[in-house]
């Protein structure tokens, strides 16, 4: 029997500690991703919540949902006016677009709000520029929904900086 987990318990508490300063190499990790519009940078947040929403009921209904420890969602802008989610899973999943992600990625841990992610890769940027490596790409991991940021006291976004 399937047990549901309390409303309250939306999203699990973060650990940063694995997080901080990690060096990742992915070669084809798998992923399942959507879109969604949005205006300068800003998605309006019901639309996110139905992309996460649809994203995870289509992982799950595939037997490809990662156990809730192993979640990542990673969230990038192509443009202004454009978000993508990228959702990992266990397996391809049918009916959806599955993207795979390779290179090198480096992390940081943030807390603060949303609105902060331009001063996030600016430090970013000075802190691979010490290590003479170049931002490609950033994709960002919000670890938890606004409710359950309010309910821990902490909004953590993992930065992945994608380099060469």
């Amino acid at each position: 029997m399937n047990e549901q987990k309390p409303i309250d318990e939306c999203c699990p508490k973060f650990d940063p500690a694995p997080w901080e300063n990690k060096d990742f190499v992915w070669n084809n990790k798998l992923f399942i991703k959507d879109s969604l519009p949005q205006f300068l940078h800003m998605p309006w947040p019901p639309m996110v919540g139905k992309v996460i929403t649809r994203m995870w009921d289509r992982a799950q209904k595939a037997g490809a949902a990662p156990d809730n420890k192993d979640v990542l969602m990673l969230a990038y802008d192509p443009s202004p006016w454009k978000s993508e989610f990228f959702l990992s899973v266990t397996k391809e999943v049918l009916a959806t677009e599955n993207a795979k992600l390779s290179g090198r990625f480096i992390t940081r841990v943030f807390d603060g709000p949303y609105n902060a992610v331009p001063k996030w890769i600016a430090i970013m940027d000075k802190f691979l520029a010490e290590q003479d490596k170049k931002a490609l790409k950033y994709y960002f991991y919000y670890t938890s929904c606004p409710k359950c940021a309010k309910k821990y006291g902490h909004n953590y976004v993992v930065v992945f900086a994608q380099y060469a």
